[in-house]
């Protein structure tokens, strides 16, 4: 009996091991799901967490969970949504907006956000000296593009005025509807001044204040951990103004500058979402996992930056020809192969109910013609061409396709650089290339957010181009009377852009990336933003 009861003990314990051994382990994105944490992939190292510095998209979506402005805009729609700002109203003119801020709106620190705060910040960014790249955004108030650019001084003339604490009245240059929609923009987010103090931080433009141990924002999140190049940590913020609603614990952010690394990982379970799709996992994922596969619009411009300063790129003609040598389709179909377009114009087509009637083609013939009269028959005298382009799962692709359609058509000699985003920034704002490869999501739904960054004065406007013609364009747009004259100076703006050709249009993009099913209210976003307090996780 004894004998028997022992056997079956010993079975018992085989059958329980094996039992264990074949039930599935619990992945890192099981026990996230379980402590609603959101592990996300950022394809890139921030430069900054300041959010009056973020000058790439992956930064703005780190900026969006530690920061919020007086507005949000809502991923479906684009239209901005109440934020700090709990309500505001126009003057009939246009030309004054009140805010009334959330009396409950807090610091991490549990400082009030006071209207005062807004002021001071954004005195800050239109400061000279802290030279933020996009304080032209802010340009919207009165003075505040004589006080960027040093013209006037006192800031206390700044078209912003704090009425009382919850209280914050604009006052416009020239009447702005999408205003609402500006004020949604890192440049107009709010950082504690005191914080900024205490640290010697206010014009300073990589300070310590940015440290997690150091940082106070007043986003749904914050950050408590920064491991540079690995991880960063957002943890729910139980002074946001809003703090119910926010359903996750925390969102991880893994920097992961490889789309095939992030790929792996996602079939691994260590990550939710991915930032994006390597080209040659698309139609498998097609095929074989179509509930992982998201493709969504995506309101991106890729395109080519010259260096108008640097030959061969001085020469207008030279510019056209290796724009018209562009055979965008091929691009578009045959290699990205994920839904983007070819783009003949800079600005994407029916934009708020504009689009472009200028064009650039392809036309091998005109663009030999160009090189010739410049002195370059054959593409004879031109030194060979380096085109600097970001590591990620696109640009290089194109490089290569360019690279064979130049040489073929044009008798041009291309290398091509891959750099990590960090040194592909910054080259392009130190000038510091003769060509390189470049992208620009709107920032709003209107032509303007596409078309005013090539201004001469415009902080992203990174190519050397000035073009008197092209300002006033800009300019008079801005004072139109109405929708119809504005669109028509907008005509004009682009069709001198793609004759003077400091750029050369090349796709318009598409989000293409992998979702775990469990993650829940992630929209689809045209702008590419993501309100974090609205994703919760839950197994179907």
């Amino acid at each position: 009996m004894l004998r028997r009861l022992g056997l079956l003990i010993a079975y018992s314990v085989v059958f329980l091991a094996c039992f264990a051994a074949c039930a599935r382990r619990e992945t890192e994105s099981d026990a996230a799901i379980r402590n609603q944490t959101l592990l996300l992939t950022n394809p890139a190292e921030p430069q900054a967490l300041d959010p009056h510095l973020t000058s790439a998209s992956t930064e703005v979506d780190l900026a969006v969970a530690f920061f919020e402005g007086l507005c949000v805009l809502d991923e479906r729609t684009s239209q901005p949504m109440p934020a700090v700002a709990e309500k505001w109203e126009t003057t009939p003119d246009g030309l004054v907006t009140t805010f009334h801020l959330r009396p409950n709106a807090r610091w991490s620190n549990g400082d009030p956000v006071t209207a005062q705060d807004f002021v001071a910040s954004w005195r800050r960014a239109l400061s000279p000296t802290f030279a933020a790249e996009n304080a032209y955004l802010l340009y919207a108030l009165k003075n505040a593009e004589a006080l960027n650019t040093g013209g006037l001084t006192d800031f206390t003339k700044l078209g912003a005025e704090a009425l009382d604490d919850h209280t914050l009245r604009l006052t416009l240059e020239r009447p702005i509807p999408y205003l609402p929609a500006l004020t949604a923009l890192p440049i107009w987010f709010p950082i504690n001044p005191r914080v900024l103090a205490k640290f010697g931080a206010v014009n300073e433009r990589h300070p310590a204040w940015t440290r997690p141990e150091n940082i106070v924002g007043n986003g749904p999140f914050n950050l408590t951990e920064w491991t540079p190049n690995a991880r960063l940590i957002a943890t729910k913020s139980p002074t946001y103004w809003d703090a119910a609603s926010v359903r996750l614990n925390r969102i991880i952010f893994l920097t992961t500058e490889s789309p095939d690394v992030d790929e792996r990982n996602f079939r691994a379970g260590q990550v939710h979402v991915t930032h994006s799709l390597p080209i040659s996992k698309i139609n498998s994922y097609r095929s074989n996992n179509p509930a992982a596969l998201r493709s969504d619009p995506f309101l991106q411009a890729i395109f080519l930056r010259f260096n108008t300063t640097r030959p061969p790129f001085t020469d207008t003609r030279v510019r056209r020809a290796f724009s018209l040598a562009i055979d965008r389709e091929v691009i578009t179909r045959n290699v990205l192969r994920g839904g983007q377009l070819p783009a003949h114009a800079f600005t994407p087509p029916n934009l708020a109910g504009y689009s472009t009637r200028a064009k650039v083609p392809t036309d091998y013939d005109a663009a030999r013609r160009l090189l010739t009269e410049a002195g370059y028959p054959g593409g004879q005298g031109l030194p060979t061409i380096d085109l600097q382009v970001r590591n990620d799962e696109h640009q290089p692709h194109m490089a290569e396709v360019l690279q064979a359609q130049w040489k073929k058509e044009l008798g041009v000699n291309l290398t091509i650089s891959q750099l990590e985003q960090k040194t592909w920034v910054q080259n392009q704002q130190n000038l510091n290339y003769v060509l390189s490869g470049a992208g620009w999501i709107g920032d709003f739904v209107d032509p303007v957010t596409f078309l005013d960054l090539f201004t001469s004065t415009g902080g992203n406007n990174w190519t050397g181009w000035k073009n008197p013609e092209y300002d006033e364009l800009i300019v008079q747009a801005a004072r139109a009377p109405d929708q119809t004259a504005r669109f028509e100076l907008f005509q004009q703006a682009d069709a001198l852009l793609l004759e003077q050709a400091p750029v050369a249009p090349v796709f318009f993009g598409v989000s293409t990336y992998l979702i775990n099913p469990a993650v829940r209210g992630w929209e689809p976003s045209l702008l590419g933003q993501h309100q974090y307090k609205k994703v919760y996780l839950q197994n179907p």
